[in-house]
């Protein structure tokens, strides 16, 4: 028989007091941030960028953030989703809410991952900002190889063809194709230089010292180590024009030695597209602000960054950033739709294999998951027994227990509803209902519910996003 409220230890009536006004002191501090601000930013910004921890698209990013947090006065994070050869952080950013809260690190393969088939995801489906940075690739050997300029590193190839071994990254990547691009403008096949996949330029540049490779084509700040100590030559820069750094200044591009190719492997910011003219309008003017060296912080502009770092600094405003990209992805698709490069364009495993694995094993988990309820034995009150006097009684193997189906089902419900209600209502309130829910159905009270719900959706939050500084879903009512 259950006692009422009077009939309770007085203890106990006390904890339940204090936590009804723990619940309304949470609730209280959660809506007070219910008011959005109507002036753009009024949250912490996501940074996107594609490509791993510690490499130069990462240091770009990571330094970018710095100034766009001193300019717009709020958080900016930086997260890696890397995977899929750009295609996961690419995507990531670029299909993300428009709303002005995710920027994308967009960089050279944008251009060319849908010519490829790895994505139907274009520059298009973007918004550009601007560009930030442009490092030209370039063309080395080692220092006592007997290829002393371009024109005779092409004498070697014409006469040649097929011995010479070079690399740089992966197959089909940029500095791949910024060699291929370079062959066929000598009207020479592009596999005419056979070309060694590899990790990137650092494990490309170890094996070019070794005797393994002939040439290696990657950025010049790349090679910057290896350049200045000696060690390594540079035939020539895929450039307009020499670069205006001390360290690479001296060093002739392709155009002085009769060869119009030029490639750089760029990196610019984008939006989602559709997001909202006003906040285009104001990132780009701090972005000007930024990239122009007008602001600083802790003393250094961004431009002294880059040239610090080794970076080539060009930026390019909005609407010619476009017309850029534009270039890139004719040009990208002239080469990649070449005959030599079709029965390599995504490799034998395609790009959404993996995915569809893990949806399968997905769909085989919840399956199972309600196959067993369905075998799970359950009482009802029937019969007494002697030494308990309860009531009950087994009913056969193999039939349905009515509570191991709700409570199976309600996994599947909360993983769906997560899936569709985060973005709208955010992480706390989604994961609030979710957690009251889940232990409603286990037997909680209403009050543990509801105490659990909000201490454990609010604490999550603020452990992510506050201490580890991981984005999670702010919602509309933020």
């Amino acid at each position: 028989m259950k006692r009422s409220i009077r009939e309770s230890p007085r203890w106990l009536v006390t904890v339940r007091f204090l936590l009804l006004i723990i619940l309304a002191l949470i609730l209280a501090v959660s809506l007070a941030g219910c008011q959005r601000s109507s002036e753009y930013p009024s949250r912490p910004i996501t940074l996107v960028c594609p490509w791993a921890v510690g490499g130069g698209t990462d240091r770009v990013s990571r330094q970018i953030v710095v100034f766009l947090e001193s300019e717009l006065g709020t958080p900016v994070n930086v997260v890696n989703a890397t995977g899929g050869q750009g295609v996961t952080g690419h995507s990531r950013g670029i299909r993300s809410k428009p709303d002005g809260y995710t920027i994308s690190m967009m960089t050279l393969e944008l251009s060319m991952l849908h010519w490829r088939n790895l994505t139907d995801l274009t520059w298009e489906d973007s918004t550009p900002l601007m560009s930030l940075n442009e490092d030209p690739a370039a063309l080395f050997v080692k220092s006592d190889s007997s290829f002393k300029t371009v024109q005779d590193l092409e004498a070697a190839i014409k006469s040649r063809p097929g011995e010479l071994k070079a690399s740089g990254t992966a197959a089909l990547a940029a500095w791949h194709l910024a060699l291929a691009g370079w062959l066929i403008s000598l009207d020479q096949n592009p596999t005419d230089v056979i070309w060694m996949p590899s990790q990137g330029s650092a494990p490309s540049l170890q094996e070019l010292m070794t005797g393994d490779l002939d040439l290696v084509c990657c950025s010049l700040p790349e090679a910057k180590s290896l350049l200045v100590s000696g060690d390594i030559r540079c035939l020539g820069v895929m450039a307009d024009q020499r670069q205006a750094l001390d360290d690479f200044k001296d060093y002739p591009t392709l155009k002085e030695q009769g060869s119009d190719w030029t490639l750089t492997g760029w990196r610019g910011l984008g939006v989602a597209k559709d997001t909202p003219q006003e906040i285009q309008d104001k990132l780009v003017a701090v972005l000007k602000r930024i990239v122009s060296g007008e602001a600083r912080v802790n003393g250094e502009s961004f431009p002294e960054f880059m040239d610090r770092q080794g970076f080539d600094h060009t930026a390019r405003p909005t609407t010619e950033f476009a017309d850029f990209l534009k270039r890139n992805d004719e040009m990208f698709g002239k080469i990649l739709n070449r005959p030599e490069f079709q029965s390599v364009q995504s490799g034998p495993v395609g790009p959404n294999v993996f995915p569809a694995i893990a949806g399968g094993m997905f769909g085989l988990s919840l399956i199972a998951i309600l196959m067993g309820a369905r075998r799970r034995p359950i009482a009802t009150a029937e019969s007494s027994t002697p030494q308990t006097g309860v009531q009950s009684v087994s009913v056969p193997e193999g039939s349905t227990s009515p509570r191991a189906l709700l409570l199976s089902g309600s996994v599947i419900a909360a993983v769906i509803f997560h899936m569709l209600a985060a973005d709208v209502l955010g992480f706390i309130v989604t994961s609030a209902i979710i957690l009251f829910v889940t232990t409603k159905l286990l037997g909680a009270r209403i009050l543990t519910s509801a105490v659990v719900a909000m201490v454990a959706s609010v604490g999550i939050y603020e452990l992510f996003s506050g201490l580890l500084r991981v984005p999670l879903p702010i919602g509309i009512f933020w």
